[in-house]
C-alpha cells in the first residue's frame, strides 16, 4: 500500500487537526443552505473523533475495560467502541468465560481472533483507530517498506505483507468497507509484484473469499514460471489443483512425452521427500537406482528452501552438486537462500564456494533479495544484552560483507604468546575467545560455531572452568593417550573453524578480542566481582579494563561502518560483568 494513499472519502472525515476540542467551536454562524449543513456535519464529526482518538493515543485517556494482546504488547480497548462499531467484537463480548482476566478486565490474543495470518501491533492500531475515529491513518513506514534504498515500496514483500495484515483483520472482524479498500489495493500489488510475492495476496483472498482477487491471483500464477514445487509446498490443495488446470489447458503441446516427464517427476519428489525426512543417506540410494542426480532434482535449490540447515550441509558435504547452479527460474541456490532469511544456510553456501555476485533474471542479487524483504523496524532493531540479532539484519550483514569481498583478519595461527606449539595452551587460548565472542555477540558466535559444528566435538577443560563452573566433563579413564590426542585435535579443528568465521565477518572486533585475550585473562574476567586486593595493581587493571571495554564497542561501530546500511550486533559492554556467573557449554 501507498504510504500516501488516502482512503476515498466515505472512509475518512476532514482533517481535525485544526480543529478545538472547545465546545466553543460550534458557536459560528451558519446559513440554513445544504452545503452549510453539510459542512457542519463533516465538522461534528470530525471534532467527534478528534475526542475519541484520544482514548487511544493520550495515556491520561486510559478508561479501556478491556485488553487485546498484539505482539505480547497489551492494548487497551473501550468494549462498547468496539461492539458498536464491529459484529464481530459484539459476539465476542458477550461470551463471557472465552478470555482471560487481568485486573478484572477481560482479557484478549490477537493469535486466538484471527487464525489464519499473524496482525501486527503496528497494523491493528491503525484498524482500531479507524473503528474509533472514521479515520484511515498512513502506513507506518517502519512496517511497510524495506531497506532496500532503490526500492519505490510499490509491491515489495512489507508493503504487501501490511496490506494482507490489514484485509485480513478487516475481514475478520466484519469491517466491509474496509475490506474492499483493502482489496483494491491488492489487486494493484498482483500485477507489480514478482510472483512468488503474489502467494500472500492468494491466501489472504483465498480466507477471506475474496473472490474477484482470488481469481486475479490465480491467473498470475498460473501464467507465470513460478515451480509446481513451490506452489505445492505454499497453496492450498485445491489451488495448487486449479493452477495446474490453467497450465494444462493453456499448454496441450505438453502432452507428448507425458509418461515420460511422470516418470522422471515422480522420482524427482522421492529424492525431495528422503530430503525432507531428513535421510541423505536414502538420497545416495535413490540417485544410484534412479539415475537422476542432484542437480536434476535441484536438491540443493530444495533443501535451501524446506529443509533443516543440517541437512543443506549433509548435501553439500557429498560434492555432487554445482553450488552455484541455476533452477528453472535464474535463481541460484543462494538466491533461494535469502528469500528462506537463514543465516546458517546462506553461511553454509558461501564457505562452500557461492558466489554473492550472481544475479537473478531481473538483476537481484541475494543481498538485494534479503533488503526487499526486510522491514527497517527487523533490520534496525537493537539486540539487548545476551539477546540475539534478528535474522533478518544477520542475513544482509553476511552477503554485504562477502560481496565487498573482505579479507580474514590474519592468519588462523594467531600471533599470541600463548599460541605456542603447546596443544592444551592453543586450545585454552580458543576456548576462552570463543566463550567472550558469544558473551558478547551471541548470535553471530552461534552462527559460526553451528558451521563450524563445535558442537559435535567435547570442551576442552580451561581457565573458563576453573572457577564456579565446576567440572564440564569428567576425565575418562579409559581414554589412551592417542584417543585423546585425537580428540583434542578435533576440538582445536572446530574452534579454528570458528574463529576463522568471525574474522571473515567480524575483523575489526576480532582484533580487539587478540589484543584483549594477550592481557591478564583471570584477572580481568573476575576484575568487576572484586577479587583481586586492592591496591594500585587493581586500579591500573580496572583502567585496562574500561578501556579495553571501549576498544570493544569502537570495533562494533568500526564494522558498522565501513559498509553502507550495515551493522552488527551491539550489545552493550557492560555486559561484561556477568561473564563471572557465565558458564560455556560447547
Amino acid at each position: 500500500m501507498t504510504n500516501s494513499t488516502e482512503p476515498s472519502s466515505f472512509l475518512s472525515f476532514a482533517s481535525s487537526s485544526h480543529i478545538s476540542n472547545d465546545s466553543s467551536s460550534f458557536n459560528m454562524s451558519v446559513s440554513s443552505g445544504p452545503e452549510s449543513v453539510a459542512s457542519l456535519e463533516v465538522f461534528r464529526l470530525s471534532w467527534l473523533g478528534c475526542n475519541l482518538e484520544q482514548l487511544l493515543d493520550d495515556p491520561t485517556f486510559d478508561y479501556s475495560d478491556a485488553e487485546v494482546v498484539v505482539e505480547d504488547i497489551s492494548v487497551g480497548v473501550h468494549r462498547c467502541i468496539l461492539a458498536a462499531r464491529s459484529r464481530f467484537f459484539h459476539d465476542l463480548f458477550l461470551q463471557k468465560n472465552t478470555s482471560s482476566q487481568k485486573e478484572g478486565k477481560p482479557r484478549y490474543r490477537m493469535t486466538d481472533l484471527v487464525p489464519y495470518y499473524k496482525v501486527g501491533y503496528e497494523a491493528f492500531m491503525i484498524f482500531l483507530s479507524y473503528l474509533y475515529t472514521g479515520k484511515l491513518k498512513s502506513s507506518p513506514l517502519e512496517v511497510s517498506t524495506c531497506v532496500d534504498a532503490v526500492c519505490a515500496h510499490d509491491a515489495c514483500r512489507p508493503a504487501i505483507n501490511f496490506v494482507v495484515e490489514l484485509t485480513y483483520a478487516s475481514a475478520i472482524f466484519k469491517i466491509t468497507e474496509l475490506v474492499s479498500l483493502f482489496q483494491r489495493h491488492l489487486l494493484n500489488f498482483v500485477e507489480k509484484a514478482f510472483v512468488e510475492d503474489v502467494i500472500p495476496i492468494l491466501l489472504v483472498s483465498f480466507h477471506c473469499q475474496l473472490d474477484q482477487l482470488l481469481t486475479h491471483c490465480i491467473n498470475r500464477v498460473a501464467q507465470s514460471d513460478l515451480d509446481s514445487i513451490s506452489i505445492e509446498k505454499d497453496l492450498p490443495f485445491a489451488i495448487t489443483e486449479t493452477i495446474n488446470s490453467l497450465r494444462f489447458k493453456s499448454q496441450p503441446e505438453k502432452t507428448n512425452g507425458m509418461v515420460t516427464d511422470l516418470l522422471f517427476e515422480k522420482r524427482i519428489k522421492r529424492i525431495h521427500k528422503a530430503l525432507d525426512s531428513d535421510d541423505v543417506e536414502l538420497v545416495k540410494l535413490l540417485l544410484s537406482e534412479s539415475g537422476a542426480t542432484l542437480d536434476d532434482a535441484n536438491a540443493l535449490h530444495y533443501a535451501a528452501a524446506y529443509c533443516e540447515p543440517k541437512v543443506l550441509s549433509e548435501v553439500l558435504d557429498l560434492g555432487l552438486t554445482d553450488i552455484n547452479l541455476r533452477n528453472s527460474r535464474g535463481y541460484t541456490v543462494l538466491h533461494v537462500a535469502a528469500m528462506r532469511k537463514e543465516p546458517s544456510v546462506i553461511v553454509s553456501l558461501l564457505t562452500k564456494g557461492a558466489s554473492a555476485l550472481e544475479t537473478t533474471s531481473n538483476g537481484q542479487s541475494a543481498v538485494t533479495i534479503c533488503r526487499r524483504l526486510t522491514r527497517p523496524k527487523d533490520y534496525d532493531a537493537k539486540a539487548k544484552h545476551g539477546q540475539e540479532t534478528k535474522k533478518d539484519r544477520l542475513c544482509i550483514d553476511i552477503l554485504e560483507r562477502e560481496m565487498r569481498r573482505i579479507p580474514l583478519a590474519g592468519d588462523l595461527s594467531i600471533s599470541s604468546p600463548v599460541m605456542a606449539d603447546d596443544l592444551p595452551a592453543r586450545l585454552l587460548y580458543l576456548e576462552n575467545r570463543v566463550a567472550f565472542a558469544r558473551l558478547l555477540f551471541p548470535s553471530e558466535a552461534k552462527l559460526a560455531m553451528d558451521i563450524a559444528q563445535t558442537d559435535t566435538t567435547f570442551e576442552f577443560i580451561g581457565l573458563s572452568a576453573s572457577k564456579s563452573c565446576g567440572n564440564i566433563r569428567e576425565v575418562d579413564l579409559n581414554e589412551t593417550p592417542t584417543m585423546r590426542q585425537k580428540r583434542l585435535c578435533l576440538r582445536l579443528e572446530a574452534l579454528c573453524k570458528t574463529v576463522e568465521m568471525g574474522r571473515h565477518y567480524f575483523p575489526h572486533c576480532s582484533q580487539v578480542l587478540d589484543k584483549f585475550l594477550e592481557e591478564d585473562l583471570p584477572g580481568l574476567f573476575y576484575l568487576e566481582e572484586g577479587d583481586l586486593e586492592e591496591g594500585g595493581d587493581q586500579r591500573s587493571k580496572r583502567a585496562l579494563f574500561t578501556e579495553l571495554k571501549e576498544d570493544v564497542q569502537k570495533a562494533f561501530n568500526k564494522d558498522k561502518a565501513e559498509i553502507s546500511r550495515s551493522g552488527l550486533s551491539s550489545s552493550s559492554s557492560s555486559s561484561l560483568k556477568g561473564y563471572v556467573n557465565y558458564k560455556v557449554s560447547f
